[in-house]
């Protein structure tokens, strides 16, 4: 029997949660050596998240799955993401430190305009970011600098110094994926070896017929990866996006069928997974400067 999921709209009440004072309505840097002692439990926030676990606390699950915390882990979180511990009818004292932020703060600001850069924040917990004693440092660093700023009687510099802050704290993130993403690069080659293979699975058992072509989401998904994790690694490793490979794979096999005298080109349209024929034309004539009937008879 699943666990009672709880919704936290706000910022404030997030910090009453840990008997925490809220420094702003909109967002918080928390201490969690700061907060008492809470109960497990399994939530949603209306707020963005930046959690970093300094120690082990438990299995956490996000949506499913569960994940092992370890030491200097960061874990981001977008608005209305399932994240929390099974309660075990115990509680326990958190240690390490988060920063919390409302949408509202962000909105017409340059951090919101450039918030869809922070694609890790739709990463799963299990892709988190593991830091070195100096990344955590950094980030340390400058979550007590944005709360320090918080500590400023709010006045017209405010919003604009905090939300800057912010975005220095997120960019460092980037920068420090970008080396997890080089550091794992032999698990990486597995995943894009995994995602070879499930393409060409994908065509060769017709699956395109019954089911259309494949999306990202879909093949993230048989990979364990978050859509958007999965393409930033797919991205990373080969310079293209997971899109662009799904494509390359389609006209693979859309070129070795076009060769088959024994099928028309309705029969291929619809085997690769197209509704009409004349998108399958049309999308090869693209990607090749020739139609599939000019194609052929060039060979």
């Amino acid at each position: 029997m699943e666990s009672k999921i709880r919704h936290i709209e706000s910022v404030g009440e997030y910090c009453g949660s840990l008997g925490v004072t809220a420094q702003h309505p909109s967002v918080a840097v928390i201490d969690f050596a700061e907060a008492r002692p809470v109960c497990h439990m399994r939530q949603t926030f209306g707020f963005y998240a930046v959690f970093l676990k300094e120690v082990r606390c438990g299995d956490m699950i996000y949506g499913r799955n569960y994940y092992d915390y370890q030491e200097g882990t960061l874990v981001c979180l977008a608005p209305g993401q399932v994240i929390g511990f099974e309660d075990n009818g115990e509680k326990f004292q958190p240690k390490g430190w988060a920063l919390v932020f409302h949408p509202d703060l962000i909105r017409g600001t340059m951090l919101g305009r450039n918030m869809k850069e922070y694609t890790y924040f739709s990463y799963e917990v299990n892709e988190a970011l593991h830091l070195s004693e100096t990344e955590r440092s950094l980030v340390v660093d400058s979550l007590r600098k944005i709360r320090l700023e918080l500590g400023h009687a709010i006045d017209r510099h405010s919003r604009r110094l905090v939300t800057t802050q912010i975005e220095v704290l997120l960019d460092y993130c980037l920068r420090f994926y970008e080396r997890q993403f080089i550091t794992r690069t032999h698990v990486n080659h597995d995943v894009l070896t995994r995602f070879e293979r499930l393409l060409d699975d994908y065509f060769a058992e017709g699956r395109a017929r019954s089911e259309g072509l494949p999306s990202v989401k879909y093949c993230a998904g048989q990979l364990c990866l978050s859509p958007n994790y999965f393409g930033d690694l797919v991205k990373r490793e080969t310079g293209r996006t997971a899109q662009e490979h799904i494509q390359l794979k389609l006209l693979e096999v859309a070129k070795e069928r076009v060769l088959d005298p024994g099928r028309t080109i309705s029969e291929i349209a619809y085997e690769l997974g197209f509704q009409y024929p004349q998108h399958f034309t049309r999308m090869f004539k693209k990607l090749t400067g020739q139609t599939p009937n000019e194609y052929r008879a060039a060979e």
